[in-house]
């Protein structure tokens, strides 16, 4: 389930066959012009929006912590969410503060359950996904990071979520801790790959603002070229424009 950060990015990982996108906070800020945890609720929905409507397979949204504090706020924005047409979102733990710190356990579980109640009252058949920002803020120890994921599971998440993880010892240990609810893995590390994750149970991979880095990283540096040697150099091997245009013609 890779990362699209556009239109154009989504419709062509579309076209490579894959079965489900999902967007990424990241790689939307960049795009306009912000730092990741910038954006606005509203800039979020309709970006959102713009995927769902520009791609004809299921599009899972990062929805940051839901856009609020408190359980009914994020009830309230999971259902314009739901309401965009999403086929599955995500609410972290993460306060949003520069400190990088996680909602005490207890309030983050009321915060997965009134998205779990917004998105069954609204009737549709939306996945929702509870991540735990534990490993990324610098709190990785395993034992807390299971904690959160199995109460989150208890709290009516279908998936599971710790970005992160990333060894198989970890990982093994998440998936059985777990089970039978899913857990997603940041497929953002050379040293796994699709086979490796799948052997240790893994059942979802997405790959975060990876793709959104990697297409920043090849445009930071031809326009650095530009800018301080003033070689066009690097443009040597990008694509010609009648290939990019194949993906985008109109049947």
């Amino acid at each position: 389930m890779p990362n699209p950060w556009d239109v154009g990015s989504a419709v062509y990982l579309q076209s490579l066959g894959f079965k489900a996108l999902a967007s990424t906070s990241a790689g939307f800020a960049w795009s306009a012009g912000r730092e990741d945890n910038t954006v606005t609720r509203d800039m979020v929905l309709a970006h959102l929006k713009s995927l769902v409507d520009a791609v004809d397979i299921p599009v899972n949204a990062d929805f940051e912590g839901g856009f609020a504090h408190d359980p009914k706020g994020v009830a309230a924005n999971v259902t314009l969410a739901v309401e965009a047409g999403v086929a599955g979102l995500s609410i972290e733990d993460y306060t949003g503060d520069d400190a990088g710190s996680l909602y005490d356990v207890q309030h983050a579980v009321e915060r997965i359950r009134a998205a779990r109640a917004a998105i069954d009252a609204t009737g549709a058949d939306v996945l929702l996904t509870a991540r735990t920002e534990s490993i990324l803020f610098g709190k990785p120890d395993l034992t807390g990071v299971i904690q959160r994921l199995q109460l989150f599971a208890e709290a009516g998440a279908d998936c599971l979520f710790a970005p992160g993880l990333r060894s198989p010892e970890d990982i093994r240990a998440v998936v059985s801790a777990v089970s039978p609810k899913p857990v997603n893995i940041m497929g953002a590390y050379p040293e796994l790959s699709v086979q490796i994750l799948a052997s240790l149970g893994v059942r979802r991979i997405s790959t975060g603002g990876a793709l959104a880095r990697s297409a920043w990283t090849g445009f930071m540096a031809t326009a650095s070229d530009l800018a301080e040697k003033g070689t066009f150099a690097s443009l040597a091997n990008v694509m010609a424009s009648t290939q990019i245009n194949k993906v985008f013609a109109k049947p």
